[in-house]
């Protein structure tokens, strides 16, 4: 269908009669059905999803609330108007909830429908060029998944292999690790990425609003329960929904959220009423659930339920090759944030960030990074844009040397980077003083101006020219 299409739907011969020339007129390409049946049948069959659906609201075969359905579960962008001659606050209360765009009765003008329609096919352009941006970003949202290590690359590739099941995932590690990214991740690549992604926090509320908060609540259910609410789990049909911290759901809602996945049906606080749901669930924590299990604090059988299939984030302190492009990822981002012309980080603040254990994870780089693109006054991060923790490492000769990475290293490159630290640290001790500086290291004065012409840290003859006249030892080579 064009980008104009549109379908209207209803059993009175006249009203369809003049919906087709109102909107023909106005350059639609209209397609007309008598009854739900045919409404569906239309949706199903178009070969590509309408702009625009108006439907009546009572019909012999069915509801307007199906079409909407339909036309929701051919593409979620497509927009809905319903008409009815029984115009009641429920009735419009359902339309609205089940995603129709406005809700109109009879009788009403032409004008007033076209103005409403027209209104309708802007919300409709704007996410449908939304989802396009979307979906030629999508390649690049995944690589926030940025890493070079093997631990991420297994990671990225666990994701792409996952994304497109219905199954559960538990995806576990320290906090800060990026959990909820990788979650994000398997939502976007999966064929529910037009839908919700729905994050909730299992330790951030009391069990009694956690349980409104999941599943939702009726009018009266308890004091303060002044209105119907809907939990996040209708919120997400059809969509995606995170446990963030899982480890710490009370044990009653242990029992509740394994029913749920087990019968994919929920029941409000205060109903008897079982609503079937259809939600991708995905759950994170940085808790030993083994441990919980094993001490009675998790449930075994909701355990089995969620870690159907596991991902593992690895901390960023046994990825150290993973620091330095997410922290140019962080720089491109904060600085279109800010508005403010920051590139880079100097070479002295990326071999800091490369040496700091980074207890927070990838959240604390981010603070990090966000801090100094904030106070960079030139086009680059430099030391002294870092907090004292992360400066104070490029001084230190210890930091992360002996970290060996999971994936390995090149021993070389860092017997290099460990002897551009010591003379760092050498220099620092003695106030800049080459001469104390090499005896410190148990080398000659030649060979430590040697050194550091090759590790581009200046030339030392400018410095300390008199110390530079020093008779080399019989230790020089």
């Amino acid at each position: 269908m064009p980008p104009r299409s549109l379908l209207a739907v209803d059993d009175e011969p006249s009203m369809r009669e003049m919906l087709g020339i109102l909107f023909r007129r106005e350059g639609y390409e209209v397609v007309l059905a008598p009854g739900v049946t045919s409404a569906l049948e239309a949706l199903k069959t178009a070969p590509q999803p309408f702009s625009i659906v108006i439907t009546d609201l009572m019909m012999p075969d069915g509801s307007g609330l199906d079409v909407l359905a339909g036309a929701k579960a051919r593409h979620a962008a497509t927009e809905t108007i319903l008409i009815t001659a029984h115009s009641t606050i429920e009735n419009a209360i359902d339309a609205m909830r089940s995603g129709a765009y406005d809700f109109v009765t009879k009788p009403f003008s032409p004008s007033e429908l076209t103005t409403l329609v027209g209104k309708a096919l802007e919300k409709h352009r704007l996410v449908t060029e939304n989802q396009a941006l979307r979906a030629q970003v999508l390649h690049e949202r995944d690589t926030d998944l940025v890493g070079r290590s093997q631990a991420m690359r297994d990671v990225m590739d666990m994701v792409a292999r996952v994304a497109d099941t219905r199954s559960t995932i538990l995806i576990t590690g320290e906090s800060g690790t990026g959990k909820e990214r990788v979650a994000r991740a398997i939502h976007d690549r999966s064929d529910r990425r037009e839908k919700q992604f729905l994050v909730v926090n299992c330790g951030a509320l009391p069990e009694a609003l956690m349980e409104s908060e999941l599943f939702g609540h009726e009018k009266g259910a308890f004091t303060g329960a002044a209105a119907r609410h809907v939990g996040l789990f209708q919120d997400a049909d059809g969509g995606t929904l995170l446990l963030d911290e899982v480890g710490e759901l009370p044990a009653s809602l242990q029992v509740k959220l394994l029913r749920v996945l087990q019968e994919k049906t929920i029941r409000s606080v205060g109903s008897t009423q079982e609503v079937p749901v259809d939600v991708r669930v995905l759950a994170a924590t940085n808790r030993d659930v083994e441990t919980d299990v094993e001490s009675g604090k998790f449930r075994q059988d909701l355990y089995y339920r969620l870690n159907v299939i596991r991902i593992e984030l690895p901390p960023l302190r046994d990825r150290r090759e993973d620091i330095v492009p997410i922290a140019e990822r962080f720089v491109q981002r904060f600085a279109v944030e800010m508005g403010k012309n920051v590139l880079s980080l100097t070479p002295d603040a990326l071999r800091a960030l490369q040496a700091y254990a980074f207890p927070g994870n990838v959240r604390e780089l981010e603070n990090f990074i966000e801090r100094g693109v904030a106070l960079a006054g030139a086009q680059s991060i430099g030391l002294g844009d870092l907090p004292a923790e992360v400066s104070g490492m490029a001084a230190s000769p210890n930091a992360g040397l002996v970290d060996l990475p999971p994936s390995g290293c090149e021993l070389d490159d860092v017997l290099v980077e460990v002897e551009r630290r010591l003379l760092v640290e050498a220099l620092r001790r003695t106030g800049g003083v080459r001469k104390t500086a090499a005896e410190l290291l148990g080398i000659t004065f030649r060979s430590l101006r040697y050194r550091l012409q090759k590790h581009g840290l200046g030339d030392p003859s400018e410095a300390d020219a008199p110390e530079s006249q020093v008779a080399p030892s019989s230790k020089d080579a």
